[in-house]
């Protein structure tokens, strides 16, 4: 019975070995130059100035939802596609209430402008909260 695990095994250790000897090689061929701007964390293309605490707009988090709302969209409608002949009207009709449900959802972000990054706005925004 653990003869079925053997190329899984195989495959894993064959993944680990490459791993490392890619990362070494990459290590010992590649230049090495460390300086004081690479070694500074980076946030999301902004200066990591001022508190931990500091607000963000939240644009930043309607986004995030928006991205965890439509990731599980395709997650239900997928399946429900496939199998979509063998349904009856009953799941078609509760499919179009969950995408229209979805599309005022997303009418809702965009009115509140949570796709316009215009970077001034947000940095306003963010410090008058």
């Amino acid at each position: 019975m653990l003869e079925q695990y053997i190329p899984i095994l195989v495959l894993l250790g064959v993944a680990v070995v490459l791993a490392i000897v890619l990362m070494s090689l990459s290590r010992i061929l590649g230049p090495y130059r460390p300086n004081t701007n690479k070694l500074n964390p980076y946030e999301s293309g902004m200066d990591p100035v001022g508190e931990a605490k500091d607000r963000y707009s939240i644009a930043f988090y309607l986004v995030a939802m928006e991205f965890i709302v439509f990731d599980l969209e395709v997650v239900f409608i997928y399946p429900w596609a496939v199998r979509f002949m063998d349904h009856g009207t009953g799941t078609f009709i509760a499919m179009v209430v969950f995408i229209v449900v979805l599309f005022i959802g997303l009418l809702y972000t965009l009115k509140k402008g949570t796709l316009d990054w215009d970077v001034r706005k947000l940095k306003f925004e963010a410090t008058s909260n």
